[in-house]
């Protein structure tokens, strides 16, 4: 267990490199589940959600082993998970239905778990699996699949980012051609189906609406490196808007953010696209609207990091959460430092002011703790971030070194439960 002491920092200037994406990393992790040969996967971050999915693929039968930065995965004696705690634990364990039920005909797990920031149920992963030939038993908390996979047309509902990965993979080895209508597009995706690529699946159209995957008999051993991790990424940019200051993002993609780019950059603060990074320069200056979307909308993971920086922007801005229907939860927290915010169902509308004041508020989920730190930044006196359930290590590597390093006042304080 850990919390953080925070301060009112200066400016914060220097180059925080962004580690690899969280995102990314674990749908690549379940992946290595396609095959019985070695998957290496350079730079994983060292975060609590990698090491809990680790956990959870050795109860898989998957052979898990750090070498350096890097994860090597051997599935070569694949079996139903047998620690039912561990999938619990985190929302990505419902990745591992479709190599599964890809490799061994059947797939079970009881239903996973997550950050309790609002209902996100699995009955597009579900509905898909059945289009795909399995059938679908739900008891005792739990999902059974069963069946031999072909090829489909399956349309989402929702452009589901978890569906979208899990069908992706289970129809790598379907037999025939499946076509997901409606998918998701996000950057995580994209690096998926080049991962799955990799290992010769034959995948076209991620990053669009429409993905075609032809299924193969087999998928054979690779060695990828995951993309940079864009939340991250605009946390650190949400850090240098609300201090001001000048942070190179050494490996962060334009690309990848620009619908934060835009807003911070209508805030009044500079960017600029190096061949390093991302540039950003200078404190927010204007009010804000901001409207979470799915990709390549803008991201509801960083609506909690720039709720932080309306907070101390002069003027009035206003965020309509349109993704999860109780992401607000750190609204009340940032209260307690002396924000101005209201917040009515899925709108809240955020009054400036010229200063926050030091206080003990807790991380309610995990970018609502490190919008919490960020808020300590600039506020007077001492901010202590409680996060009694680890929240911030699930999704951040070292966040409060990496502040450190810039400027930031920030400390980690470990506890014993």
């Amino acid at each position: 267990m850990a919390h953080y002491a925070v301060r009112e920092s200066p400016p914060l200037r220097g180059e925080i490199p962004i580690s690899t994406s969280k995102n990314a990393v674990l749908p690549i992790m379940c992946g290595a589940l396609l095959t019985s040969e070695d998957v290496r996967i350079e730079k994983a971050p060292e975060l609590t959600d990698v090491k809990t999915l680790c956990a959870l693929l050795e109860s898989c039968g998957c052979r898990v082993r750090r070498e350096g930065s890097a994860l090597i995965l051997r599935a070569d004696a694949l079996r139903m998970p047998q620690d039912e705690e561990d999938v619990r634990k985190m929302r990505a364990s419902v990745l591992v239905l479709g190599p599964l039920l890809a490799r061994l005909g059947e797939a079970r797990i009881p239903l996973p778990g997550g950050c309790a920031i609002g209902q996100r149920p699995i009955d597009q992963h579900l509905k898909g699996m059945s289009a795909l030939g399995a059938g679908v038993t739900c008891e005792h908390g739990g999902v059974t699949l069963r069946g031999h996979l072909r090829g489909a047309v399956i349309y989402l509902d929702m452009p589901s980012v978890g569906a979208t990965e899990n069908l992706i993979m289970a129809a790598t080895l379907a037999e025939g051609v499946t076509r997901i209508e409606n998918a998701a597009k996000e950057p995580e995706i994209v690096d998926l189906a080049a991962f799955l690529s990799a290992m010769g699946a034959r995948i076209t159209g991620a990053g669009t609406s429409t993905i075609v995957i032809e299924g193969v008999k087999r998928l054979h051993g690779a060695s990828w490196q995951p993309i940079a991790d864009r939340v991250e990424a605009g946390t650190m940019a949400c850090a240098c808007a609300i201090t001001g200051g000048e942070l190179l993002l050494r490996g962060a993609r334009a690309e990848h953010l620009r619908s934060l780019l835009f807003k911070l950059s209508e805030a009044g603060v500079h960017i600029k696209d190096t061949p390093g990074g991302l540039l950003i320069l200078g404190r927010a200056k204007q009010p804000f609207e901001i409207r979470t979307m799915v990709y390549p909308g803008f991201p509801t993971d960083l609506q909690a990091p720039m709720m932080a920086v309306a907070c101390r922007t002069p003027g009035t801005s206003v965020f309509l959460e349109t993704i999860f229907e109780n992401r607000f939860m750190h609204a009340a927290e940032l209260s307690r430092l002396g924000a101005h915010i209201r917040v009515e169902n899925r709108v809240a509308v955020v009054e400036g002011v010229r200063e926050l004041t030091g206080a003990r508020v807790a991380a309610t989920d995990l970018r609502a703790g490190a919008a919490l730190i960020l808020a300590g930044l600039a506020a007077e006196g001492e901010t202590i971030v409680t996060d009694e359930t680890g929240h911030i290590d699930r999704g951040y590597d070292r966040i409060e070194e990496k502040l450190a390093a810039v400027g930031g006042l920030v400390q980690r304080i470990e506890e014993t439960a």
